[in-house]
């Protein structure tokens, strides 16, 4: 008996960790990269996921706080839900720990009903968005390296304690840079199209060189050799008008009778 009246107490501690455990709910909800048509939905420092709208509808009350959780894929395995806010792990234990918790929303903030497919206002989580984000506590800093990264969501009261929570997504991967040398530049490679579009370009940029010169010779031709001065400025820097004088037709000769012609002196003799 006393045996049997001891036996329960070895497992007690384990009972009571498993408790919060086995109490939580499991979402049949997978997080994934949202559906819209959208460019970089998935770049070097983030990647977007589609708001959990409607997943908690009726299990989480208007004080709750849906979380979501950030982890390397890895380690994903290894997270521990919180039991209190305290224990809520900060984006600086990415690389620490291998997760972390992030944007934190309420029930009010996931409406059921899907904005229509040309508003401007996205239904997505933009993880890793947040770039002034610096020593808080919850900030959405920017995502380290490529990754890869899993996600899920985790509703939790008031006091930090853990109420339900949905499964695990796929392994997100991140954009990475190309290495300089790993680009090819061979142009035997190109396409048709691009090697049209370069062939205009080139020559559109030959005749805009052409031009340019043809427009340099022009100008520096003019100072070199100035043009030929007008015929007023030829002589000194003075320049006048012309008078013009009135025209005097010559005043016509008298006509003299015949025989009446004057005499004319005779030449002086030479002779001594």
């Amino acid at each position: 008996m006393g045996l049997l009246g001891r036996q329960p107490w070895p497992w007690l501690p384990l009972l009571c960790w498993l408790q919060p455990s086995l109490s939580l709910e499991l979402i049949p909800y997978t997080p994934q990269i949202t559906a819209w048509d959208l460019e970089g939905k998935v770049t070097a420092t983030t990647f977007s996921l589609e708001q959990p709208r409607c997943v908690f509808d009726g299990r989480a009350d208007a004080t709750d706080t849906i979380w979501l959780v950030v982890a390397f894929s890895n380690a994903s395995r290894g997270f521990q839900n919180p039991q209190n806010l305290a224990e809520i792990p900060a984006s600086s234990k990415l690389l620490t720990s291998g997760h972390y918790m992030t944007l934190p929303l309420s029930l009010d903030q996931l409406p059921c009903e899907d904005p229509l497919s040309g508003s401007a206002d996205a239904p997505l989580l933009r993880v890793g968005n947040d770039f002034s984000c610096q020593q808080q506590p919850y900030c959405n800093a920017p995502l380290p390296g490529p990754g890869p990264y899993s996600t899920k969501f985790l509703l939790m009261d008031t006091s930090g304690s853990p109420k339900a929570e949905t499964k695990w997504s796929d392994a997100i991967t991140l954009q990475q840079g190309k290495a300089p040398g790993s680009i090819d530049i061979w142009p035997g490679r190109r396409s048709g199209c691009m090697i049209v579009i370069t062939s205009i370009l080139s020559s559109l940029a030959g005749l805009l060189l052409l031009a340019f010169l043809a427009a340099s010779t022009v100008h520096f031709s003019s100072l070199w050799w100035p043009e030929e001065a007008p015929e007023q400025l030829r002589i000194g820097s003075f320049m006048g008008k012309r008078y013009m004088t009135h025209h005097i037709p010559p005043s016509e000769a008298a006509t003299l009778p015949v025989g009446c012609e004057p005499a004319l002196d005779p030449l002086p003799s030479l002779s001594p």
